[in-house]
């Protein structure tokens, strides 16, 4: 995730998009198929034919079938992650970091309905959900080293990494909130429901609010932008 080859430096190598693709595919045609029939009606067998792939192959890629799942859960972590970063360092609102979910461009908005099946299966599938609680344990560890990065601590701070949490449970908590409505066209876009669960936790967030924050010290969360991701 954080760490792979080439993060924050241009594209990745040839082959490393090659294989993300691949992983991509796999967790497209095994979410259809956990839908179609269930993750117990569903075989590893099942998953590397549809993908076409051998079944020796699948597994090295994945541990588990219902591992399968998780790049349609960390695509959206690492896109989102990164284009907070760039709003951390000014180069974006967070209400354009936040539209990477809604961007047609973006690998996370093609696959947003397969996410939504996702994390609807995953209320009832206990291997799912776990895979989805770990995707978020690891984004927990990435956001808190944006947040050190940008206020100039450590990532061990216990401040904050109470900070990382709580961002990480908002942004879960939001997902899950969103997949989990009816989907009528009127329902508001998943950056709307991420900026609406971000402007929640502000007061906790925000360093301008600490009287014993240090002098400089920048906000992780600054109100305004929170406000301008929802008009």
């Amino acid at each position: 995730m954080a760490g792979r080859p080439g993060a924050g430096v241009g594209r990745p190598p040839l082959t490393e998009r090659r294989r993300e693709a691949t992983r991509m595919e796999i967790a497209d045609e095994a979410v259809r198929l956990f839908v179609e029939r269930g993750v117990a009606g569903t075989t590893a067998e099942d998953i590397a034919a549809a993908a076409g792939l051998s079944t020796r192959t699948l597994w090295r890629y994945f541990r588990s079938k219902e591992e399968c799942a998780r790049p349609l859960l960390t695509v959206g972590i690492e896109d989102l992650t990164g284009r907070l970063r760039d709003y951390w360092n000014g180069s974006r609102t967070l209400a354009e970091a936040l539209s990477v979910l809604e961007d047609p461009g973006t690998p996370v908005a093609q696959h947003l309905e397969t996410l939504r099946g996702l994390i609807r299966l995953s209320r009832d599938e206990p291997g799912l959900r776990a895979v989805w609680l770990e995707a978020h344990f690891d984004a927990e560890g990435i956001l808190a080293g944006l947040i050190a990065e940008g206020t100039g601590r450590s990532e061990d701070d216990l401040t904050v990494r109470l900070e990382a949490g709580m961002m990480n449970t908002a942004l879960r908590v939001a997902v899950e909130h969103w997949a989990l409505q009816p989907h009528e066209p009127t329902d508001p876009p998943l950056g709307t429901t991420l900026g609406q669960a971000l402007q929640a936790i502000t007061r906790f967030l925000d360093a301008d609010t600490d009287a014993d924050a240090a002098p400089g010290r920048k906000p992780m969360i600054r109100l305004r932008a929170v406000d301008s991701a929802g008009e």
